[in-house]
């Protein structure tokens, strides 16, 4: 790969991708349309089911609505520009593309560990709080919630693309990765980046370890009231907590590992930034189906009802 002039100012990247292989590139291509296909149709069907059926009209199934929405999103960030480049040799993303790519992706995933919070207190009230529930959570509480996870992300975002356009790109322009992100770029900088990355850590892995510890705690209270309290439902509530659990530990674990230490280079970071940037969309709509008998039959009737009118049409 070519690298630019030393002394000249970088306007552009060089993503040197998840493989050098043709043959690789190709089935790895296969395989993340798939994914990336699957992602899109399971939280398109979340989001339609929810809309759809008037039962599912509940906090819950709204912030997991919104939930499908950003994995939606979170993997349309990264995932085309990744398969662009498994169909080519030479792979490259302009400077402020690479800057809009980093801005949107940590403006989604700010959103995404707010919106995760706001599903545990929502999962707190419901189980502290039963006959205040809907009082408590009523519409404009939880759009009200929603605006501001994402007002939050947006000010992550913000600063962490604040201090990268401080720095000067004058030097390698090569990354190591097939994305834009954070880590690597900050290391292309032609200048002492200690001050930037000691701030970007705290910014985001420090913050979401403290996140994670806090949601974790959160869930084994809920869990301890479930299991000694509860009486009615007692089975779909663990379900609930029990699916939501498994949705934190996806998407926290690998964050915490790319963002929580300092911004050296593992041979596994690559299959751990696939991890949370394309499995972990697809994964989230599987387990909260797999899990909610509540969602499995509206979606049983949605899709019936999809095939049923193909059918209609057909004759």
């Amino acid at each position: 790969m070519e690298q630019k002039n030393l002394t000249s100012t970088v306007t552009e990247f060089v993503l040197l991708g998840l493989t050098q292989s043709p043959e690789l590139q190709r089935f790895l291509f296969i395989i993340f349309s798939i994914v990336y296909l699957t992602t899109w149709l399971g939280n398109f069907i979340i989001i339609t089911t929810v809309i759809s059926n008037h039962r599912l009209h509940t906090p819950m199934y709204f912030l997991l609505a919104n939930l499908a929405f950003i994995d939606i999103s979170d993997s349309t960030v990264s995932v085309p520009k990744m398969l662009l480049g498994l169909l080519s040799q030479h792979k490259t993303i302009s400077y402020n593309e690479c800057i809009l790519q980093m801005f949107f992706f940590h403006f989604i995933a700010g959103a995404m560990v707010l919106l995760l919070v706001v599903m545990a207190a929502d999962r707190y009230v419901a189980i502290h709080k039963p006959l205040q529930y809907l009082t408590i959570m009523n519409r404009g509480v939880c759009v009200g919630l929603v605006a501001g996870t994402w007002m939050g992300g947006l000010a992550h975002s913000a600063i962490q693309i604040g201090l990268i356009l401080q720095l000067p790109f004058c030097g390698s322009n090569v990354l190591d990765n097939f994305y834009c992100d954070i880590p690597q770029v900050v290391k292309l900088a032609c200048t002492d980046t200690y001050l930037f990355e000691l701030l970007m850590v705290s910014q985001s892995g420090v913050l979401a370890i403290i996140v994670f510890i806090l949601l974790l705690i959160s869930y084994t209270i809920i869990l301890v009231k479930i299991r000694t309290h509860l009486k009615e439902g007692k089975h779909k509530a663990l379900s609930t907590c029990g699916t939501q659990i498994i949705v934190l530990c996806l998407i926290f674990i690998p964050f915490i590992f790319i963002y929580a230490r300092p911004f050296r280079k593992f041979p596994i970071d690559k299959v751990v930034s696939v991890l949370y940037t394309v499995i972990t969309p697809m994964l989230n709509p599987i387990i909260y189906t797999l899990r909610n008998t509540e969602m499995k039959k509206p979606i049983r009737r949605l899709m019936s009802r999809i095939l049923f009118s193909g059918r209609e049409m057909k004759m």
